[in-house]
């Protein structure tokens, strides 16, 4: 139930009793930042940095961020969603500008404001699902002609930011993109043979990376090249776009002892994470304990981000990992349940892109972790650590909570 009209500010911002307020979610982002903090001090605790500080100003940030999105009716975003994913093309064309953009590890995906670093593409993620949502209610779909013309805009829509994202590049991201689209085309009832065709065009991709990776490997040894030193000198000579060093993660995972024989260069994070996630038993070693992380096998670099489950893993055994996939699994089941409690398509998309995009972050990462698909240094959300990021999943969990508590307001 609503209170009285001077609690709303501008007919957009409502402050409503506690009825209103799906409290699943949020109280499971809670648990897991905290889990997050604890295991950022944790994998960073042998060397002394504190990088958890900073996590912990994230997160009162994105706490601020989320609350913000939640008392917004997500209708509004119908009207402005086009805006806010124009403005979100802009950082992404001003991080590929030289002297703007900042490069580290050898891409160009940041712009420091001094005082912090922004990541562009985790924005455009929630562009590229509010200007998805927003298309495919305006739009019909079911005939094949239907399909056809909604899907040429939605491919000018979507592959922009994804063009944008590839070249800086950031493949990570892009990654997370498809699979939330076309949960999205899936409940907007698109023709089936659009999915037929999807699915072939997937298969497709899978052959070519295919063919590039023997291809990549043959010329490495054709020209006596070392994997580890090449500096990029085949993907100058192929059309596929990617960089050498993301074929030198694919290798790592199909075969190991080609790229990596010795186990100590591109393959040596996930040996070092299967360690741990494997030496962690039922209970785990106990916190601040890993070997992995504590002693440096496990690299300072990404024990706190990529690789924090691992140290999860190992400090708190099997059942911290379960903990953690009990309250991720807790999170997806309610942004299902929004989804379906939704009084409109544009809710019910919102609800279901966010789960997805989220439902597939978890997935990557834990899978990477040991080692069921390649390392795409993809992170888990609030618990790995990155101020962008946890910006981005705070106002995506927004979104979903404003559909939930705008859903009684439809007569």
């Amino acid at each position: 139930m609503s209170l009285p009209a001077p609690f709303s500010l501008l007919g957009v911002f409502k402050v409503t009793t506690r009825e209103r307020w799906d409290l699943a979610t949020p109280l499971a982002m809670a648990a897991l930042s905290a889990i997050g903090l604890t295991f950022i001090y944790s994998a960073q605790f042998s060397t002394a940095q504190t990088d958890w500080i900073k996590q912990l100003v994230w997160l009162g940030a994105g706490g601020a961020l989320y609350l913000a999105v939640s008392l917004i009716d997500y209708r509004l975003w119908l009207s402005i969603g086009h805006w806010f994913y124009l403005a979100c093309l802009v950082p992404l064309l001003l991080v590929l500008i030289p002297g703007i953009g900042q490069e580290r590890f050898g891409a160009q995906r940041w712009l420091d404001f001094g005082f912090f670093a922004f990541q562009p593409s985790e924005p455009a993620k929630a562009a590229v699902l509010l200007f998805t949502a927003s298309l495919l209610i305006r739009s019909r779909v079911g005939t094949v002609q239907q399909s056809l013309g909604v899907l040429g805009k939605l491919a000018l829509a979507v592959g922009l930011p994804i063009f944008l994202i590839m070249l800086q590049p950031d493949l990570k991201s892009v990654i997370v993109l498809p699979p939330m689209v076309f949960s999205m085309l899936y409940v907007s009832k698109l023709s089936t043979r659009f999915f037929a065709g999807a699915i072939g065009a997937f298969l497709l991709l899978v052959g070519v990376v295919a063919w590039d990776s023997y291809s990549y490997v043959k010329f490495m040894e054709t020209n006596k090249l070392d994997f580890h030193q090449q500096k990029g000198k085949y993907e100058v000579t192929t059309w596929v776009p990617l960089k050498d060093y993301q074929r030198n993660r694919i290798l790592t995972f199909v075969s190991p002892s080609v790229i990596d024989p010795t186990g100590t260069k591109d393959a040596w994070n996930l040996n070092q994470s299967l360690i741990s996630v494997g030496s962690g038993g039922l209970t785990g070693k106990g916190w601040t304990q890993g070997t992995q992380a504590q002693l440096g096998y496990l690299p300072p670099a990404v024990a706190h981000n990529d690789f924090i489950f691992s140290v999860i893993a190992e400090e708190k055994g099997f059942l911290g990992s379960l903990t953690v996939l009990s309250l991720f699994g807790i999170m997806m089941f309610n942004g299902i349940r929004i989804a379906a409690l939704a009084r409109d398509r544009f809710g019910t998309l919102l609800a279901l892109g966010v789960t997805v995009l989220f439902a597939v972050h978890v997935f990557v990462n834990i899978a990477m972790t040991i080692g069921l698909v390649p390392i795409t240094g993809i992170p888990l959300p609030f618990i790995s650590y990155g101020g962008s990021f946890v910006l981005s999943c705070c106002l995506l969990q927004g979104l979903v909570q404003s559909v939930y508590r705008f859903r009684k307001d439809f007569t």
